[in-house]
């Protein structure tokens, strides 16, 4: 580029300027108009469209916009014509790390872990429903080997996955080598790490090439995957076993798969709320020994809350997503879904660490220690939202004041924070725009007004203003959860209380959900299930929820940990399925 050798920015300037408006001429629209088919803009349009903005112009001034428009909107249709994979990530990225500022990070390595597991039960209900470390204690000691473990799980799969529409497909071949080369590597000395042998499922938007990969929407129903995600990579090197992939709600949104309702073992009726269905559902009847869940607004946390599973949400940033489907680009993480706090420690430790492929993803030292002291631990509690909560809220809340912590008021200022769901709309309408512009949107199969179709075409209206706007609200978000946290731990609070699963998704900061209590609820309708008018109510688990600082998953599942073993909940089975 050239310029005035007085003044060549102020020169490049005048330049780039020029090449706008001439793009924008009113000449040049009225030809980009003829061309596309489209009628020509006039000042009537303008105005009819002023309402849906919220905005107000003179005549004088929609005349004078027009001159811009008809350039503006060939520019967007070209652009709508490129070919833009999945994979093709925005060039701006979000870090939840705020500039400036140094984070602390834990001691690497998972430690204080129960010194026994016990003996290994004679009932392979009571094996399959053992946590992850107490399985590897029992490989480690020769008790059990991965092959007997995995035909366990296979056995109860396919008596039970049927029932709860959980798995799109079970690779029952090839978990059963895996499980052998991981039980010949044990003989000889070799053995990768605490996840060696166990067997565990992937959530159907994680790829692992070969297989299918339907991102749990008919339109994607014949996908097959080309390659391995890292984090399923990842855990293969760990040595996990993969049992099969696990259903996804549509798109990453909801329990309704391609080929069914994904059902909560504790009340089938109901679905297993969305979208990590397949991963909660599958963990909490035992069909595996954990499930890798992804999350980008509340989709580890809510299947976890619905079905008694621990979840746990890392801070953004933490785990790497290539390889995996994207629906927004700045919220997408992927997490451990268990059946104890202690597993998610395990599990995540395998996947931490920054990828090239992803770059959002950033290396931070991960670990946890069970056996350090609770006491002193400053816990950020609103009283409000305990009194709005339910019994196992308040329970886990009086458990967690009995280890000692000290609990110290909290609140979020009083801001417009649903604005921030511009974001997610608008990045997921962009990742999925030709099922939108070429009409496949109409063969999914949740059509309701609150279903990725009408989100998608809605979100074609966001001002491009607002959305940057709403991304300023982002910053003032992160802002405000890192002064709270200068003086606190932890916080604790019913899952969904305070705009926290929203405000959190967005600041990155991670989420561990566990399961806290049971409550009577009737058949609960969420994603487009039928009414269901009966007077009937069923026991089902309730979970509340810990946050932490950026980075500290450990204060979280330590301090989860010893609320989970006060509480004694977390070991009851889903009856049809024990």
């Amino acid at each position: 580029m050239t310029g005035s050798s007085n003044n060549p920015s102020g020169a490049t300037r005048r330049a780039a300027l020029g090449l706008i408006a001439a793009a924008g001429a009113a000449g040049v629209g009225a030809a980009a108009s003829a061309q596309q088919g489209r009628p020509a803009l006039t000042a009537d349009t303008v105005a009819s469209a002023e309402d849906m903005f919220g905005v107000r112009y003179t005549q004088a001034e929609r005349e004078q916009m027009l001159n811009g428009l008809e350039g503006w909107i060939s520019r967007a249709e070209a652009l709508r014509a490129m070919e833009k994979p999945n994979s093709l990530a925005p060039a701006l990225t979000f870090d939840p790390r705020l500039p400036g500022k140094t984070y602390p990070t834990p001691e690497p390595g998972v430690r204080g872990l129960p010194s026994s597991a016990g003996p290994l039960p004679t009932s392979p209900a009571d094996i399959a429903y053992a946590p992850v470390w107490k399985q590897a204690a029992w490989m480690d000691a020769g008790q059990i080997s991965s092959a007997e473990l995995t035909e366990i799980y296979l056995a109860r799969i396919g008596t039970y996955a049927g029932q709860l529409e959980c798995f799109v497909t079970v690779t029952a071949g090839r978990a059963r080598a895996e499980a052998r080369a991981r039980d010949e590597e044990r003989a000889n000395g070799r053995v990768r790490g605490p996840l060696h042998g166990v067997p565990y499922t992937l959530k159907d938007i994680i790829d692992v090439a070969d297989l299918p990969a339907t991102w749990g929407a008919t339109v994607y129903a014949d996908r097959v995957a080309v390659e391995t995600a890292v984090v399923a990579k990842r855990l293969e090197d760990a040595g996990a076993v993969l049992l099969g992939k696990t259903t996804s709600g549509a798109i990453a949104y909801g329990d309704i798969w391609h080929d069914g309702v994904t059902r909560n073992p504790f009340n089938p009726n109901e679905g297993s709320s969305g979208s990590s269905a397949g991963p909660a559902s599958s963990t909490a009847a035992a069909l595996c020994a954990f499930s890798i869940g992804t999350e980008t607004l509340g989709s580890i946390v809510s299947p976890s809350h619905r079905c008694g599973t621990t979840g746990l949400r890392p801070t953004f940033g933490r785990v790497p997503r290539t390889g995996a489907m994207a629906l927004c680009w700045s919220l997408d993480k992927i997490g451990p879904i268990v059946r104890s706090t202690l597993d998610a420690a395990l599990v995540l430790a395998a996947m931490n660490g920054a990828e090239a492929g992803d770059a959002s993803s950033f290396d931070a030292p991960f670990g946890a220690d069970f056996s350090r002291d609770l006491t002193g631990l400053r816990l950020g509690y609103n009283p409000a939202w305990f009194e709005q909560g339910a019994d196992p809220d308040r329970a886990a809340l009086e458990a967690a004041r009995s280890l000692g912590v000290e609990l110290v008021e909290f609140d979020v200022d009083d801001e417009p924070w649903g604005a921030l769901l511009m974001q997610l709309e608008a990045e997921a309408a962009a990742a999925f725009e030709h099922l939108t512009l070429e009409d496949l949107d109409d063969r999914l199969r949740w059509q309701d007004d609150a279903a990725w179709p009408n989100t998608f075409r809605r979100a074609r209206f966001i001002s491009g203003v607002d959305l940057v706007n709403a991304d300023r609200l982002r910053r003032k978000a992160m802002t405000m959860m890192d002064q709270r946290f200068e003086n606190l731990d932890a916080i604790i609070g019913p899952n969904f209380a305070g705009a926290m699963l929203l405000i959190t998704n967005y600041t990155g900061h991670p989420q561990l959900a566990f399961r806290s209590g049971f409550t009577d609820q009737p058949t609960r309708t969420i994603f487009g299930q039928p009414a269901d008018d009966s007077a009937a109510t069923f026991s089902v688990p309730y979970a509340t929820s810990l946050w932490a600082p950026l980075l500290r998953e450990d204060t979280a599942l330590a301090l989860g940990a010893a609320i989970e073993q006060r509480l004694g909940v977390a070991d009851r089975r889903p009856q049809q399925f024990s």
